[in-house]
């Protein structure tokens, strides 16, 4: 009697190649004694001089402070990630990740020179918005996305008012509201084409500055 082999599945690459970059970067950083972090993976003040400064608007998403850091934004990445992928397809996935990084690290550039950023939880709120607007039928607002606006944009904005930590809650509202805008984005252009892009879903400031952690 044959056995049947496991096939393993690369169901997600756009969300799964994030995970595996964010891990491997957080190797890195154990390796240099945080000094790829600081160079490359954290986003801050610096002058628009040193060449540095344009890739950390983008890469500082995958840079991460701890072990722990970095399974908490996975978590929900890998949870909220694969769905958002078949339905919308890896293409728009990956540039609403891009674009989502891209702002969330210039409104801290802008906003925070005396600190710096790095993490992934504004990629979690920009999936987690717009998962609550993938059910939307017929241009009407879902009450999931809402809810979703409430508890955690609203919940994001009250500790940022009440609580002096090291986390960015700004970081979480970019992310909230590039997940809302990207998610009605998508939507029209579905609603416009309906086979949307299904068919690609499985295509292949000091010398330290403080870390404030998403």
């Amino acid at each position: 009697m044959s056995r049947k082999l496991i096939k393993l599945q690369y169901n997600s690459p756009v969300v799964l190649t994030f995970a595996l970059l964010s891990l491997a970067v957080l190797w890195l950083d154990g390796l240099t004694g945080g000094k790829s972090t600081h160079a490359l993976f954290s986003v801050y003040r610096s002058s628009f001089a040193d060449l540095g400064t344009y890739p950390r608007f983008i890469l500082h998403v995958l840079g991460h402070g701890s072990y722990s850091h970095y399974i908490g934004n996975m978590m929900m990445i890998l949870v909220v990630g694969p769905p958002l992928e078949e339905k919308y397809g890896s293409r728009p996935l990956f540039w609403a990740i891009f674009l989502t990084a891209f702002v969330s690290g210039m409104v801290h550039w802008l906003f925070f020179p005396g600190t710096a950023l790095l993490g992934a939880s504004g990629i979690v709120f920009m999936m987690i918005v717009m998962s609550s607007l993938a059910g939307m039928k017929n241009g009407c607002i879902p009450i999931t996305l809402i809810l979703v606006l409430v508890l955690y944009i609203g919940g994001e904005i009250v500790d940022g008012v009440m609580l002096k930590d090291n986390i960015s809650q700004l970081s979480h509202i970019v992310g909230g509201i590039c997940g809302a805008f990207l998610g009605m984005s998508l939507w029209k252009t579905c609603l416009s084409a309906p086979v949307c892009w299904a068919s690609n879903a499985n295509t292949p400031a000091a010398a330290t500055p403080c870390l404030r952690r998403r």
